[in-house]
């Protein structure tokens, strides 16, 4: 199973079950997301603590998907980046665009306020 989700209170958390998050997963990742958006989802926690390397596509449809968010009032919010991963989010900006915390705990606090 490359995606797991777990409901939290009613935080949806997605954990990327991948080593490396490439082109050839992001469109099951991004229709996973949009789909949640579409349930009524509006605080999803996506969680990258399994994952080594993510690429630019993958990043795209995490874009995409916060852009649909927001547009309902929403958020996505991001956690256990691991060297490579933070190094990637660094480089492309998106690190400026997603809010990111250390653990699962913090991320879903941060809902609350």
């Amino acid at each position: 199973m490359n995606f797991i989700e777990q409901k939290r209170n009613d935080v949806l958390v997605e954990v990327i079950n991948l080593a490396r998050a490439t082109l050839k997963e992001a469109d099951d990742f991004k229709t996973i997301l949009l789909k949640a958006i579409e349930s009524g989802e509006r605080k999803i926690v996506v969680d990258f603590s399994q994952c080594d390397f993510v690429d630019s596509t993958f990043l795209g449809g995490l874009v995409v998907s916060l852009k649909r968010m927001t547009a309902v009032g929403g958020d996505i919010r991001l956690i256990g980046f691991r060297p490579a991963v933070r190094s990637m989010f660094e480089l492309t900006r998106m690190h400026k665009v997603f809010e990111a915390f250390n653990n699962l705990d913090d991320a879903l606090t941060s809902f609350a306020k």
